[in-house]
């Protein structure tokens, strides 16, 4: 059966578009100082954990409805946890301390690829040329960020188990957007949606966290590591993920992961406003390809997937 066609985006929606790598971004200005401190899994598992304590209102309040969805499409709720929270979790933290900044911020944002990719061969979706062209310039930005303008320091890119680790995590993150898509996730409203999603994500940290912990794992110990995992759950999760979905929901994935592009760019702006980086002319660059490719790919009508 067809999927009902997304409603047309009003004003409110691109905004929320326009904020979803902003959140997404918050968490390296957060949690910059946190992965140091605290152990990647535990990390993962406080932040997802106090971002369902604080959905429990919202899920009480529309119980009737959250726990139909889970009776009725369990192994649908387990994999939008897995996926969205166990790999692009806990899991990420623990890659990133295997791997560079450079190298994981561009294995990630070909999530946006896989998008497509998989829309293409499941949903018999089409890709237009200007799709293409706009794809293949916010990619350029990308690379021209994290390359430093340099094309010759491609060729000095070590790829490592923690670069494998992030394509992963790209892949997992665009099998993620695809089942937001199904007209069961669809029928939940965003909130609740976020909360059992936060909530199945826990559970599933819950024992890797448990190793971690009795292998050497650190726990937060000082206000400033707490005040940061409070940002991060605040912005980089709350926010960040309802945002997402929300984008997924009006927009459809494959526009919803172009914001993945803008990643690179927010996050140099928001590192030069917060942490006092230097902004390079690269940077300059890379912000308006991957601006331009975003207007060019999303511009314009698209033609719906037919599953």
């Amino acid at each position: 059966m067809p999927s009902p066609p997304p409603p047309q985006p009003r004003t409110l929606d691109w905004l929320i578009f326009a904020l979803v790598p902003v959140f997404f971004s918050s968490n390296l200005i957060f949690g910059r100082g946190v992965i140091g401190e605290i152990g990647p899994f535990i990390t993962a598992f406080i932040r997802w954990g106090g971002s369902t304590l604080v959905m429990v209102p919202v899920l009480y309040l529309d119980r009737r409805s959250a726990w139909s969805f889970v009776r009725k499409h369990t192994w649908l709720w387990l994999w939008l946890g897995f996926l969205s929270i166990g790999i692009c979790g806990g899991f990420v933290y623990w890659a990133l301390t295997l791997t560079t900044a450079s190298n994981a911020t561009l294995i990630y944002t070909t999530s946006s690829l896989f998008i497509i990719l998989l829309e293409w061969q499941f949903s018999g979706r089409s890709i237009g040329g200007r799709e293409l062209m706009g794809m293949a310039v916010a990619f350029a930005g990308v690379a021209a960020i994290v390359l430093r303008g340099d094309i010759a320091a491609l060729a000095h890119m070590n790829f490592n188990l923690g670069d494998l680790g992030m394509l992963v995590a790209a892949i997992a993150f665009a099998i993620y957007s695809v089942l937001l898509r199904r007209p069961a996730a669809r029928s939940v409203r965003p909130l609740s949606l976020f909360g059992l999603i936060a909530f199945s994500g826990s559970l599933l940290l819950l024992p890797p966290a448990i190793w971690e912990l009795f292998h050497g794992g650190l726990l937060p110990r000082t206000f400033s590591a707490w005040w940061k995992i409070a940002g991060i759950i605040v912005f980089a999760s709350l926010a960040a993920f309802f945002c997402f979905q929300h984008t997924v929901r009006i927009f459809g994935p494959a526009t919803a992961g172009i914001t993945l592009y803008m990643m690179p760019p927010v996050s140099i702006v928001m590192a030069v406003i917060f942490l006092g980086e230097t902004f390079e002319y690269y940077h300059g660059v890379g912000i308006v390809l991957v601006l331009g490719g975003v207007i060019l790919a999303t511009a314009g009508p698209r033609k719906p997937a037919t599953s």
